[in-house]
């Protein structure tokens, strides 16, 4: 019996390690999971669909309220016209609802899809959710940035860590960018010199 009980508390303390694991991404030449949300303006906007125009860039960022991923969005707008020259297209992925979608696109001039990630499906799909921790909760909420509200959230805050994929048009992974430090992003070169 006391071999037992030790049994179930290792298999629960094991099942709560990796439960609490940091998030991985996809890797090279996985298969990119075939999402579905509503864009912007309220349109269905789904991979499997875009893939059929071509290679997709994803782009997952935090929200509005973070410089380093409006500059990086901008940046893909400013040179939205070379990815699209060469056939691809970009999709922007964030947790926030619509009026933190709103605020990106003031901030940033984004033309391109952004996706609300309802309950964080897609990102945790991708492997990119992270849940935050209590104080760094308390750090945004006291610069008034409250998580949860703004991600519609209930119990605990997550978020995705800023990654980029490129995604051909048979659904493999050909490229990733996956940096847990969210000041370091990908430059759009490295994007327009791996796009197939």
């Amino acid at each position: 019996m006391k071999k037992l009980l030790v049994a179930a508390l290792l298999f629960s303390f094991s099942f709560a390690v990796r439960a609490q694991e940091k998030p991985e991404g996809l890797f090279i030449n996985s298969k990119a999971y075939d999402f579905k949300a509503k864009d912007q303006s309220g349109h269905d906007v789904s991979l499997k669909d875009l893939r059929k125009k071509g290679p997709v860039v994803i782009v997952f960022y935090r929200g509005n309220w973070c410089p380093f991923c409006n500059r990086e969005l901008r940046r893909f707008q400013d040179s939205l016209s070379l990815i699209t020259a060469k056939g691809a297209q970009v999709v922007a992925i964030t947790p926030e609802a619509s009026e933190g979608i709103d605020s990106t696109i003031a901030k940033t001039g984004a033309t391109f899809p952004i996706l609300y990630d309802e309950d964080m499906k897609i990102a945790n799909n991708y492997h990119v959710t992270f849940q935050v921790d209590e104080r760094t909760i308390a750090r945004y909420k006291n610069a008034g940035i409250d998580l949860l509200q703004t991600n519609n959230q209930k119990k605990q805050a997550y978020l995705p860590v800023p990654a980029v994929y490129i995604v051909n048009t048979e659904g493999s992974v050909v490229f990733r960018f996956f940096e847990q430090d969210y000041k370091k992003r990908v430059s759009v070169k490295e994007i327009l010199a791996n796009i197939p």
